[in-house]
């Protein structure tokens, strides 16, 4: 898709986000990983892989393979939409582990490792987890894991779609009193507003 606009990430979740990136944030159905550019260009806003490594994965991919890498996260993000709203709005137990097995998979094939390497703050040194990325299907690494992450660290009791008219977006609400309604305030917020005070000029009349 040309001209896509910027990805969202209002979800306060990584792993969340992703299930967002095909949302409707205004009118119009938008699908930032439909093909591998998209994907790439995800995975570049998200900070989920470093630029070097995606600029050197883009060249090696032979043609049509970023396409296919694409056609397999979009797949992953179905099954883990249907997971995630089967479980939301509850504490996730251990019996959920049966369920998991596509994203287990997913992360067996991780050539993670650490490395120590320089910190630019300070002059220093720290230890940081990296990978190989040997091809193209690597990409979906980061995220698998940062849905494992999200399972394990997140309490589904906050995981909320949005109240939004239309909107397909979820986020976890982390709210001090857990009462978050919209994705976006400057979004579906802002519209249920103008929409309330349509209204209330109308039952005036």
């Amino acid at each position: 898709m040309p001209n896509r606009p910027p990805a969202m990430f209002v979800a306060d979740s990584l792993g969340l986000d992703f299930l967002n990136s095909i949302a409707t944030p205004v009118d119009t159905p938008v699908d930032w990983i439909d093909d591998g550019d998209g994907l790439v260009d995800w995975l570049a806003q998200a900070r989920l892989v470093p630029a070097d490594e995606l600029d050197e994965l883009k060249a090696r991919a032979m043609p049509g393979e970023l396409d296919k890498v694409a056609d397999q996260a979009r797949a992953l993000r179905e099954w883990f939409r249907t997971f995630v709203r089967k479980h939301a709005g509850r504490p996730l137990g251990a019996e959920a582990l049966q369920e998991l097995g596509p994203l287990n998979s997913l992360l067996e094939r991780d050539e993670a490792f650490s490395r120590i390497e320089p910190r630019h703050d300070d002059g220093g040194l720290a230890l940081r987890m990296t990978r190989r990325w040997r091809s193209a299907e690597s990409l979906l690494l980061p995220v698998g894991e940062a849905l494992a992450k999200f399972v394990c660290e997140e309490d589904f009791s906050n995981v909320k779609a949005c109240e939004g008219h239309h909107c397909t977006m979820m986020f976890a609400d982390h709210t001090r009193r857990r009462a978050r309604r919209w994705c976006s305030m400057a979004l579906c917020g802002n519209r249920a507003k103008q929409a309330a005070h349509r209204n209330r000029l109308k039952s005036r009349l």
